[in-house]
């Protein structure tokens, strides 16, 4: 097994499915039971006909024999696909402490794809860096989850962020709406992030967006420092005292509240992930405040 799989954080998260909020192919679907019950084609249960029910459903040859109403239920499924995405530009390698941020995504990842799989829905795997998209197609089976940790092991961030054209490859020949997570730190040039989220929006698929961040980035906690760089650009920031620190750490609030409230307005979700949170204890809370919106 993967060491991104810890089995502390799998035991913790097992009785926890993230439930899908959306309506997905006509059906209550995302990472969950993937039974329902409903007119499907794999036969489950009868139950007496009640008034409202589709006559359609109707067992007549049951009817005949019995000469009481019943109607025929039947097991649907309800597995969808779940594309994880994540941003492997160079400032994915910013450290925190014995942690980078690829490293919090890795594990994120790996727990979420694991969840999935465990509820026998499809996990693809697409990761954006330096105008470059690397993907492994979605399934469900235990060497198809072998490869995509390993796939994520192997992510070495580089370069910048992807350029927005290159989003339309994800769903390439999709038919059926689906579950996008999207693990980001949200560091862009020219808003190419945002207009990637708004064509995936546009199609209709649910996204999550984990944003990824360094408490020592919030904090602008660079004590030993007069000098930032951009990883992506090299370009570097001379700061000088409290006043410069209080006013960047503002700046980037403020962007990061802009960014939160575009999506919102898209219907996307967004939560902030620091890495110095235990994952265990992340994940919970993110599942169960999922689930409270569950249909």
């Amino acid at each position: 097994m993967s060491r991104l799989l810890d089995p502390a954080v799998m035991m913790s998260l097992k009785n926890l499915p993230l439930a899908a909020r959306t309506t997905i192919d006509g059906f209550t679907s995302g990472i969950n039971k993937s039974k329902v019950k409903g007119p499907g084609l794999e036969f489950s249960q009868y139950r007496s006909y009640e008034p409202g029910d589709d006559l359609r459903w109707l067992d007549w040859k049951l009817y005949a024999r019995s000469d009481r109403y019943y109607i025929r239920e039947s097991e649907i499924d309800t597995s969808i696909f779940v594309r994880f995405v994540v941003d492997a530009s160079a400032s994915m390698l910013h450290r925190d402490g014995d942690f980078t941020k690829i490293d919090y995504a890795r594990y994120l990842v790996a727990t979420l794809g694991w969840l999935a799989y465990q509820q026998t829905d499809g996990i693809g795997l697409y990761v954006l860096q330096d105008n470059k998209l690397f993907s492994l197609p979605v399934k469900n089976d235990f060497q198809h989850l072998n490869r995509f940790c390993h796939r994520l092991e192997q992510i070495e961030p580089g370069g910048k962020f992807t350029t927005p054209v290159q989003y339309r490859d994800l769903f390439s020949g999709s038919y059926r709406r689906e579950l996008l997570i999207f693990v980001t730190d949200l560091y862009q040039e020219e808003n190419e992030i945002m207009q990637m989220l708004d064509g995936l929006s546009a199609q209709r698929h649910e996204i999550i967006v984990f944003h990824i961040m360094a408490q020592n980035e919030l904090e602008f906690d660079f004590n030993d420092y007069n000098a930032l760089e951009d990883l992506e650009t090299g370009q570097q920031v001379v700061y000088d005292g409290l006043q410069d620190k209080t006013q960047m750490k503002h700046q980037m609030q403020e962007y990061f509240t802009r960014m939160k409230k575009k999506m919102v307005e898209k219907n996307i979700y967004y939560r902030m992930m620091r890495i110095d949170e235990p994952l265990e204890v992340a994940m919970r809370d993110f599942l169960k405040q999922r689930n409270q919106f569950k249909s």
